[in-house]
């Protein structure tokens, strides 16, 4: 006599081969009835007749300006020569700064301190954009290789 609460190997493995697929097919029909009943909603339910213009293409063309500052302290806007005090002038005296990047170009020599002050400058101008211009580091001219 067995007893009813063992079942054996066999047993156990054709029990967990039946899966009931029913529940899953009920959720999945009322995903797709929600998604249907919410899809006009999410294209958007005003509709807009939109005016037609023509439009001259936005020149691509970003406006830079390249500051430069030589080991003597000298400053250059563009091949301009002005003086630190000046530059915030020389930069509004090329048009509208909106939309304007700078290009610093500073001697390795230059003291840090005038670097800066030059930086304030170009801020002062009302310059948002800038960026320093550096040459890349050729492998057998850094002080690190061997």
């Amino acid at each position: 006599m067995t007893d009813m609460g063992l079942v054996s190997g066999e047993d156990r493995d054709s029990m967990m081969g039946d899966i009931n697929v029913t529940p899953l097919v009920d959720v999945m029909l009322v995903l797709l009835t929600i998604f249907i009943v919410t899809a006009p909603l999410l294209v958007g339910a005003i509709r807009v007749n939109l005016p037609r213009a023509s439009t001259v293409p936005v020149s691509s063309e970003a406006r830079s300006v390249r500051v430069s500052m030589t080991a003597d302290g000298s400053v250059y806007v563009d091949r301009d020569r002005v003086s630190v005090g000046d530059l915030e002038t020389a930069l509004q005296m090329r048009g509208p700064v909106r939309g304007l990047t700078v290009e610093i170009l500073a001697d390795e020599h230059v003291p840090y301190g005038n670097v800066a002050r030059l930086m304030v400058q170009v801020q002062r101008a009302g310059v948002t954009k800038f960026a320093f211009v550096m040459l890349p580091e050729r492998l057998q001219d850094s002080p690190h290789s061997p």
